[in-house]
């Protein structure tokens, strides 16, 4: 296959699928991963990606916010592994809050067959996800929804303001960066994280790979505000240093 045919099929899969990986393009293209990497590049100076850790993205997503139907689907088995590490960290007894991300979801799916768990999210599809099990209790937040399909804005603020503390949160956002810490770009979901983390005693920041490098207009929180950081294995070595000299806790899938 030859350059101009790769990088064509490099685009077409960047449409449908909302970013791609190095690894699976090598597989797909059957040429090594460097070659992958000197398309990536091009593609770049053309302006038609923006290369990320490990992939890229379509160059307005680098500014906007990916739909939910794109974000379900990205990085699905790197999400439901973050997931299954990260109810580990659940005991019975505990009140833990859970954000809209996508990668949430796949740990409220992971929590259905736990006991003795008070979840408090904004995320509808979470609390779809859990309504009408008995060995669980579910609190909405309330408030508008949103297109991400949560509640957001003042009255689902102040109601975790006044009225919720959690042993845990768990939540993502859309980028990290070794200079920046947690950043987001959503500022409706990013005002419902900043509450969650005020009143939580311990964070979980869960972050697969395509969060590497991604930039985000509002820091959502410092590295040193983490208790522990749940990545893919070989997320960043730079990040990595930084969070274990803060005595944060790294864990990867």
């Amino acid at each position: 296959m030859f350059a101009v045919e790769r990088q064509k099929k490099i685009i077409e899969t960047l449409k449908s699928d909302g970013a791609v990986w190095v690894s699976k393009l090598s597989q797909e293209l059957g040429v090594t991963e460097e070659t992958v990497r000197r398309d990536l590049e091009k593609l770049e100076k053309q302006e038609a990606l923006v290369r990320t850790h490990g992939g890229a993205i379509p160059v307005d997503e680098s500014n906007h916010e990916m739909s939910l139907e794109k974000r379900k689907h990205l990085n699905a088995d790197a999400k439901e592994l973050l997931a299954k590490e990260a109810v580990k960290h659940i005991v019975p007894g505990d009140t833990i809050f859970l954000d809209a991300s996508t990668t949430t979801f796949y740990m409220a799916r992971e929590l259905k067959n736990m006991k003795d768990i008070t979840i408090v999210t904004n995320s509808i599809r979470v609390i779809t996800e859990l309504a009408g099990l008995n060995n669980l209790k579910v609190i909405g937040v309330g408030g508008f929804v949103s297109n991400n399909q949560s509640f957001v804005g003042t009255l689902a603020c102040n109601y975790i303001q006044n009225n919720c503390y959690a042993n845990k949160v768990f939540f993502s956002s859309r980028g990290v960066t070794a200079s920046g810490g947690v950043l987001d770009s959503n500022e409706t979901e990013w005002a419902i994280k900043q509450c969650m983390i005020k009143n939580s005693n311990k964070k979980y920041y869960l972050c697969d790979k395509s969060k590497i490098g991604r930039i985000g207009f509002a820091k959502l929180a410092d590295f040193d505000e983490l208790d522990c950081f749940i990545s893919e294995k070989g997320f960043s070595d730079d990040i990595q240093k930084i969070l274990e000299d803060l005595n944060v806790k790294v864990l990867t899938v």
